[in-house]
């Protein structure tokens, strides 16, 4: 995680970078790229992705100033991307996995098994067991079938145990009715792995993705703290190990996320010597660093109302709207009705509703949004797409989510 230039250098030698086209972009360089790629590369009008890598440097950067104790295990779930999975290997990332196939992709970018946690507390067995035979040994659990699967299968494997967060931060997505042993299943199972003969090194939490209320991590670092002590109560080695989890935004959230992590840290856990603390980050480091376009492929107008059509919808990237409560933004790009002003500045706008390409009612992606005039075959810009996207894409009606380009970029970072 050293200077620009040197990640700069790492991030182009790294697998799933090395070898491919990183066009280097000017301040406010998106938009110009953006039409070179359409003019240029779009002769069949897919939707395509852009990853500005100087973004991910960027972000990086903010989370090593803000939270240097931590020791981020970048959330694979969040966006699988082979080239952001190399920039974040590249740049000192460690990784979070919840299966077979993730343990291969980061694997295949020829990181070390000691540098995942495979952090998923209810895994298949035949996972369990891959995950043994190529050195994965630390991981989560919150159940005693867990205990018994992993005293099976991987004995050797190192044990995090997933305690339920008191709040749930507001989160987009609370994770808690779902995962994490309560206060009074703990006890129980620290003894259960105990009489397993089973290591827990420590405690791990998640106080829900895309947490909006920072409060949540001190309540969850304090149980944490009560974990701890329990576990020495009981006899069994020191933990060493805090998990603090995911639910970090960048931007202005996540400096009161970090000032209220370094505070409860502080507060719960001073002077804790050899503690290592790790978090599951996977929205803060993805979400910004992918721009998706999409190709206008139809419109109708109705009075003042225009509905569009784009060939990426509900069922592809736009699935976020759904299952991730996200708020999407569209910018019109007039490449073909009105190249001279492309971005529109100025232009009239009418109210619009904007549908994904499948035959189902349901894939709307915007309505009641102000655009100007557009016609079939210009195109709309979607920020901030790199979070639960395309990983969660479909192939519904035949339209390919998986197969939607990713066009590599590099922005001077600031």
């Amino acid at each position: 995680m050293g200077s620009i230039p040197n990640s700069f250098q790492a991030i182009m030698s790294a697998p799933g970078v090395r070898g491919k086209g990183v066009t280097a972009l000017p301040k406010d360089g998106l938009t110009d790229f953006i039409q070179s790629t359409i003019l240029g590369k779009q002769e069949l009008k897919e939707p395509f992705y852009v990853l500005d890598l100087g973004t991910v440097v960027s972000l990086m950067d903010d989370w090593t100033r803000n939270l240097p104790i931590v020791r981020p295990f970048y959330a694979v779930k969040c966006n699988p991307d082979l080239a952001f999975l190399g920039a974040m290997a590249a740049l000192g990332a460690s990784f979070d996995c919840a299966s077979k196939a993730e343990i291969e992709a980061v694997l295949s970018l020829g990181v070390s098994p000691d540098q995942i946690v495979y952090a998923n507390p209810c895994k298949a067995e035949s996972h369990i067991k891959y995950a043994a035979s190529v050195g994965v040994n630390l991981t989560t659990f919150d159940s005693k079938d867990e205990i018994e699967k992993i005293r099976k299968y991987h004995p050797k494997c190192a044990l995090l145990i997933r305690v339920k967060a008191p709040e749930n931060g507001g989160a987009r997505c609370p994770l808690g009715p779902k995962y994490g042993a309560l206060p009074e299943e703990v006890t129980p199972l620290l003894q259960a792995a105990q009489a397993a003969r089973l290591t827990v090194l420590g405690v791990s939490f998640h106080i829900g993705s895309g947490a909006t209320h920072s409060r949540a991590y001190r309540g969850a670092i304090e149980s944490a703290k009560a974990v701890f002590d329990m576990a020495s109560q009981l006899g069994m080695p020191r933990m060493h190990v805090l998990n603090i989890g995911g639910g970090f935004t960048a931007g202005p959230q996540f400096d009161d996320a970090a000032n209220a992590v370094k505070s409860a840290l502080q507060a719960y856990f001073p002077n804790e010597s050899g503690l290592t603390i790790i978090a599951e980050p996977g929205r803060f480091f993805a979400e910004s660093a992918f721009t998706l376009t999409t190709n206008i492929i139809g419109k109708r107008v109705r009075g003042e109302l225009r509905e569009y059509w784009i060939n990426d919808g509900i069922y592809g990237s736009m699935n976020c709207i759904l299952y991730d409560h996200a708020i999407v933004t569209a910018t019109p790009f007039a490449s073909k009705s009105d190249r001279a002003n492309p971005t529109c500045r100025g232009a009239r706008t009418y109210p619009s509703t904007v549908f994904g390409p499948t035959c189902d009612a349901l894939d709307t992606v915007l309505t009641g949004y102000q655009l100007p005039e557009l016609q079939v075959n210009d195109w709309l810009v979607f920020s901030k797409m790199g979070a639960y996207t395309a990983a969660a894409g479909s192939n519904f009606n035949g339209f390919n989510t998986s197969a939607i380009s990713t066009h590599l970029a590099y922005s001077n970072p600031s």
